[in-house]
């Protein structure tokens, strides 16, 4: 696999999937990225990073943006595609790295160091998770766990090649909820180890 790694972490919402993430970079000792990389992308541009969070990871308004050629209106598109030359240029500079989301997995697919990672979990444990993690009612989390995972979902099938979650594009799907965030990152960096090993 050489010196380079790069791992692609996709995740349901409540799976803690981002905590994984996190977690396997300190590991590793890999530099992590997830949407923060907007501050430095805002910063580079002289923006407001506050207004491309806004719409990190969202699908595309249909009904008000245009496109002629490459050119788009769409504040999505175009959010998603300063991430997408973001984690392009610190693949082409020869970093390592751990990414949250952003089609990492399509947008670094021709790497032969990236491992791609999709974490799913039981409905209950999510729903859980998202209760505590937010303070709020069993119903109000589950209604942002299927608000979020539809948001993700439709993010995610607009760039890629394949369809979000579909466990035949990445190289490991794994449900945390059995084994709990720690334990899970054990496997992940296992497995790491093992495919890295000369």
């Amino acid at each position: 696999m050489g010196e380079q790694l790069i791992i692609s972490i996709s995740r349901e919402f409540g799976s803690g999937g981002h905590e994984i993430a996190t977690k396997l970079a300190d590991r590793l000792g890999l530099a992590f990225y997830d949407r923060s990389m907007l501050d430095e992308i805002a910063k580079g541009m002289n923006a407001d990073a506050a207004e491309l969070h806004k719409y990190d990871e969202k699908p595309t308004n249909r009904l008000l943006s245009r496109r002629v050629g490459n050119h788009t209106n769409s504040y999505e598109e175009i959010i998603a595609q300063f991430q997408f030359d973001y984690i392009r240029k610190k693949a082409e500079n020869g970093e390592s790295f751990v990414v949250v989301g952003r089609c990492s997995e399509t947008v670094l697919k021709d790497y032969n160091c990236l491992i791609s990672v999709f974490v799913t979990g039981d409905k209950e444990q999510k729903v859980q998770r998202v209760m505590e993690r937010y303070g709020i009612s069993e119903p109000d989390a589950y209604s942002k766990m299927r608000r979020h995972d539809r948001s993700r979902k439709q993010y995610h099938n607009r760039y890629s090649d394949f369809k979000w979650g579909d466990a035949r594009y990445y190289d490991m799907c794994i449900n945390s909820s059995p084994l709990g965030v720690n334990k899970t990152v054990n496997v992940l960096e296992n497995y790491v180890k093992e495919r890295t090993r000369e």
